[in-house]
């Protein structure tokens, strides 16, 4: 205890009784005794405390951490979801395309263009 061995501190119990007398040396002990106690309480709760910032601070870190994870995750979502727009629109053209084909019976030829007789008419086809 700071170096202090079993001799010196016989020779501060024999000052201090010499000093304050046989009648108050107990009392003074008990004091002594709830101050260190307090103390060691005191000591105890701040190393909670720093712990339960340290806890927190964690805390705050990881979810910091997921807040970045999350706004990069929208924006590569908004990324890819603006060039699907784009491509989109051209595949709507290739579906419109497509479905001229299966109304026209797979023919690549427009409606004009085709003879009478496959529209459905019954006048003969014209040649031009």
């Amino acid at each position: 205890m700071f170096g202090m061995g079993m001799p010196e501190i016989i020779l501060i119990l024999a000052i201090a009784l010499i000093v304050l007398g046989p009648k108050k040396l107990p009392e003074i002990a008990k004091s002594l005794g709830r101050g260190i106690a307090e103390f060691r309480k005191a000591t105890q709760e701040f190393k909670e405390n720093l712990q339960v910032d340290n806890e927190l601070k964690e805390a705050r870190d990881t979810i910091r951490e997921v807040k970045e994870d999350l706004e990069e995750t929208v924006r590569k979502s908004m990324t890819e979801t603006s060039a699907d727009q784009k491509t989109g629109a051209v595949s709507e053209d290739e579906i419109e395309h497509t479905v001229e084909k299966d109304v026209t019976g797979g023919s690549e030829d427009s409606i004009e263009d085709r003879p009478r007789q496959e529209t459905g008419s019954k006048e003969p086809a014209k040649d031009a």
